[in-house]
């Protein structure tokens, strides 16, 4: 069956959209005619757990892209959630936009999963120790940061208590995993580059906009998680 969350308020938020001037809507959502969009975490586990990458989607890998960690922290709140956060208008760049919490790897950092990690308690004081690795989606490369972005979907036993860092964050977004299902959420748009047209997600929230690369892991997520086809694919080396 379909899910049915509240719907009261107003989609859409006040990120910024650097549309090109050659733009049109694209194809609707992957899920769209699915008679049963239910996601349980059963669900997630048995699609997700020890899960491996299996290639690079977006921007055509060059070998140039600084890596970067982000954590799909996943917890069952009647349903699952995934914790979002909203940047900062603090910072220069990205200000007001929709990510999972994460960044840039530091040298220090063992590897990317300490890096999502690190990032997470940063931006939300998320304690590191408690989310438990499921499995890691497929890579994405970014047009605008260049930036190789390494997603790794963890399970958290509840609700986390966190507390957003206001000089990186605005807001923690708890949302539910079956709101984003939703008929009218998800929708594409096609945008013109150099080198040829690329196919762009979006998420229409109450209040927020989820979109790029956020959107495209987001879409990952849930293709697995319902069995279905997910053919986003590469944007054009030169775009």
């Amino acid at each position: 069956m379909s899910p049915t969350p509240d719907l009261r308020g107003d989609r859409g938020g006040p990120q910024h959209i650097p549309r090109p001037t050659g733009w049109r809507p694209a194809d609707p959502a992957p899920w769209t005619g699915l008679a049963d969009r239910t996601i349980t975490i059963e669900r997630l586990l048995a699609v997700l757990e020890g899960r491996e990458p299996a290639g690079v989607r977006g921007r055509q890998h060059t070998g140039d892209e600084r890596s970067a960690g982000v954590l799909i922290a996943i917890y069952d709140d009647d349903g699952p959630h995934v914790v979002l956060t909203r940047r900062s208008p603090r910072l220069a760049s990205h200000s007001h936009e929709v990510s999972f919490p994460g960044g840039r790897h530091d040298p220090d950092d063992s590897d990317l999963w300490a890096t999502a990690l690190r990032e997470a308690h940063e931006e939300t004081a998320l304690d590191p120790t408690t989310p438990s690795l499921v499995g890691r989606l497929d890579l994405l490369t970014t047009v605008g940061s260049g930036s190789i972005i390494h997603p790794f979907v963890a399970l958290l036993t509840g609700r986390p208590d966190l507390d957003a860092n206001p000089d990186e964050v605005e807001a923690v977004l708890h949302v539910p995993l079956a709101e984003l299902l939703l008929d009218g959420v998800y929708r594409e748009e096609e945008w013109d580059f150099p080198g040829g047209p690329w196919r762009i997600s979006f998420f229409e929230l109450v209040g927020d906009t989820v979109w790029g690369a956020t959107a495209a892991i987001l879409r990952q997520l849930l293709c697995l998680a319902l069995g279905v086809e997910d053919d986003l694919g590469y944007v054009p080396a030169d775009a």
